[in-house]
């Protein structure tokens, strides 16, 4: 057989493999999760039927959780759309005064899980809190003083900071889709005596459509299923969060289940409608390349209102990390009905990092993180050298699936791996592990349920299934940092090497892989932060303490009286730091091409 011919074999062997791989880690999951709320019995996931379903839309608080669900994902995409979008056309269009460094803040929000941000806000906009403080006590709104966290407003207290959080990813799609516009088609346009409105209205708002849609959708189904921030809040009336709680009856009832159906088929729904009502084609650009980098002097007034607009929403972005590093040097109980702390101490950021429990989390989220990173970059290069190098048929169906976890709400894909260590064959494989004395083995099978009925002291242990979700969750991150350096790699200098002598391996691993090393150390550098902080996933895989991962310790300190949310905070704070320096590396190596990492 021709060597050609052996490494097509090899090539869609490896494929087949990788596929394989998604499948049961990626599709199998979301199917048992959908299974479940169909299954006539719970336990065994057998028979058919729409009961549970039924059930789910009689009863009010369910269908309620969905509404606000709906509401909150609104909102908060609204919110963002109006922070990131003028800021991106402004950005886009003109010359400002240090516009690298406002590029840059914008940002910011990034390195902040929303709901830790969460425990900052609390603090500024709480009755008792910094906003009241400032205003005075005496000041009189609508009959009292401005509760944003009250009933009435929690849920767009809850939207606001989801909003803080993701407006920069809308931000990052606008600004690439703005940057492959043609200049051409706006001045005709003003030629022809439009204005600035409606040649924004009329033609740019239109042709940046399809972009401006994939950094709103990825917004929509992250605020739709946001679990940490609505039980920071108390917003306890989402579905998320009443998925949450209903893991405590996972293996005895139904509920649960066909609770995350609704939730991923209503996400699955609005992202069709949106797709078809505002996702459209994209229009082809013919001068882009010689024209794209025109941009526009700003008068002195232009520039100070632009600039004044990038330092607002700045500020604004930055209220949660301010309140949560005050909160952090906070002693206990010294901040009430004050603008600022009456006490401070740096005791938190010790006991975050040396108390047993704390220091425990830090370390297992280290290790998880760590393992997914080493994990996704093996998979990546794969992957990346599958979709890049080769013309197989089903590739396409490869990059697809390796992108549908941006799609896919984690808590749907957190609460598919519980399910599949209840339904057959793991019990049975667990349960023969653990006779055959593999035990820790086993224990990494499960995560809600007993390990082995011979032992029922065998407590599970989620690291396996955690460095798993974490790899897949993050997948997208380093595949498309490794399709963008091999397209930038010329497969030339592995063909050459080959000719020489080297083998298909040895040309990848000494030529293809130290060239695309930065695009390697980028992507690893956002899947390791990003699994530092991932929410869904922790909150609901680990549920014995020796096992919590950082997200899911500072969540368990905020439950804690006396300085619990203390500890929680300065957590955050380091969380933060660490997030904010792997953010920053990856934007050095990947330079404008950071937003295609969050596209779907």
């Amino acid at each position: 057989m021709k060597a050609g011919a052996w490494r097509t074999i090899w090539q869609y062997a490896l494929l087949g493999g990788l596929l394989a791989l998604l499948t049961l880690f990626l599709l199998v999951p979301i199917a048992l999760t959908v299974r479940g709320g169909f299954a006539d019995d719970p336990a065994s996931g057998t028979g058919w039927t729409l009961r549970h379903l039924q059930l789910v839309f009689e009863d009010p608080a369910l269908v309620q959780g969905l509404v606000n669900a709906l509401q909150l994902a609104v909102v908060a995409t609204s919110f963002s759309i109006l922070l990131a979008l003028p800021l991106a056309i402004v950005s886009a269009r003109y010359k400002l005064p240090g516009k690298a460094f406002w590029n840059a803040a914008v940002l910011v929000p990034l390195i902040l899980p929303p709901f830790v941000g969460a425990l900052g806000m609390k603090a500024i906009l709480g009755r008792q809190g910094m906003l009241n403080s400032f205003l005075g006590t005496d000041i009189d709104y609508l009959g009292g003083q401005f509760d944003v966290l009250g009933i009435d407003g929690r849920l767009f207290a809850v939207a606001f900071v989801i909003a803080l959080h993701l407006y920069p990813i809308i931000y990052l799609n606008a600004t690439a889709a703005l940057a492959n516009l043609d200049p051409a088609l706006d001045e005709a346009a003003e030629n022809l005596g439009a204005g600035g409105w409606k040649r924004l209205i009329k033609i740019t708002l239109p042709l940046i459509r399809p972009g401006l849609f994939a950094g709103s959708t990825i917004v929509f189904i992250w605020a739709f299923t946001e679990l940490g921030t609505p039980l920071i809040f108390d917003y306890t009336t989402t579905t998320p969060v009443q998925i949450f709680y209903g893991l405590q009856q996972i293996e005895s009832s139904a509920e649960p289940y066909a609770l995350t159906v609704v939730l991923l088929t209503s996400a699955v729904i609005f992202y069709l409608v949106g797709k078809i009502a505002f996702g459209g084609k994209a229009y082809a650009m013919y001068a882009k390349a010689s024209r794209a980098g025109s941009e526009k002097t700003l008068p002195w007034w232009g520039s100070l209102l632009a600039v004044g607009g990038f330092a607002f929403v700045t500020l604004l972005a930055v209220l949660p990390h301010l309140g949560v590093v005050l909160v952090a040097l906070t002693e206990p109980g010294q901040w009430y009905r004050t603008v600022l702390p009456t006490g401070w101490t740096l005791d938190h950021f010790d006991q975050a990092l040396s108390a047993p429990d704390s220091f425990n989390a830090i370390k297992n989220s280290l290790q998880l993180s760590a393992m997914a990173v080493i994990l996704n970059i093996g998979l990546g290069i794969l992957i990346g050298y599958i979709i890049v190098r080769t013309k197989l048929v089903g590739r396409n169906l490869l990059d697809s699936l390796c992108m549908l976890p941006l799609a896919v709400p984690g808590l749907v894909m957190a609460f598919g791996y519980v399910a599949l260590t209840l339904q057959w064959p793991v019990p049975q494989v667990r349960e023969w592990l653990a006779g055959q004395g593999f035990s820790e083995l086993a224990r990494m099978l499960s995560v809600t349920s007993t390990v082995s009925s011979e032992d029922p002291t065998l407590t599970p242990n989620p690291f396996l299934l955690l460095t798993i979700a974490y790899a897949v969750r993050r997948l997208p991150y380093i595949v498309r940092s490794t399709v963008a350096g091999l397209e930038q790699t010329s497969g030339e200098l592995e063909e050459a090497a080959v000719n020489l002598g080297a083998s298909r391996i040895t040309a990848v691993r000494k030529i293809i892989v130290p060239l695309i090393m930065a695009n390697l150390i980028a992507g690893g550098l956002l899947v390791f932060s990003f699994s530092m902080l991932e929410v869904s996933d922790s909150l609901i895989l680990a549920q014995q303490e020796i096992h919590y991962p950082l997200t899911k310790a500072i969540y368990a300190f905020t439950m804690r009286l006396g300085d619990g949310p203390y500890i929680a905070s300065a957590l955050g704070v380091w969380g933060m730091a660490l997030l904010a320096t792997a953010l920053f590396g990856a934007s050095l190596l990947l330079g404008k091409k950071l937003g295609a990492i969050f596209r779907v």
